[in-house]
């Protein structure tokens, strides 16, 4: 398995800024579309979509996360995701519902081979680690 380095990171295999902001841009709207109630969760806008705010604190997150800059930490500190989403229970449903989002945004970037496989991997390591709540 491909095993990421500071100048082979998963941010540089998918091509930079732009490319990890339009993957989370694509992750909310799949969300919104497939995942309704996953959706609600976020802060929404008066006409019921994902709030600008919350998309653009993920690509900020998601840039670093994938060894970026690392932006979202020098504005918002340490991520603390179980702590941050400590109010939202997160059991295998929703857990397996955030999978299916980055899945399919994934797929609409053409994410495929190594940095997909390392991906998918990742992701679902740390969907399981904010569960915390049995079922």
């Amino acid at each position: 398995m491909w095993v990421p380095t500071e100048s082979d990171s998963p941010f540089t295999r998918l091509g930079g800024r732009d490319a990890v902001v339009r993957l989370a841009e694509t992750f909310y709207d799949v969300m919104e579309e497939g995942e309704p109630g996953l959706a609600k969760l976020h802060p929404l806008t008066a006409e019921g979509h994902i709030d600008r705010g919350a998309r653009e604190r993920f690509a900020l997150f998601l840039v670093g996360w994938l060894g970026g800059p690392q932006d979202y930490v020098a504005a918002h500190g340490h991520p603390r995701l179980r702590m941050r989403h400590g109010r939202v229970l997160v059991d295998l449903a929703m857990r397996d519902a955030w999978l299916r989002c980055m899945g399919r945004a994934m797929d609409a970037h053409g994410v495929t081979g190594e940095v997909r496989e390392f991906l998918d991997a990742r992701f679902a390591q740390v969907a399981d680690f904010m569960r915390n709540t049995e079922g």
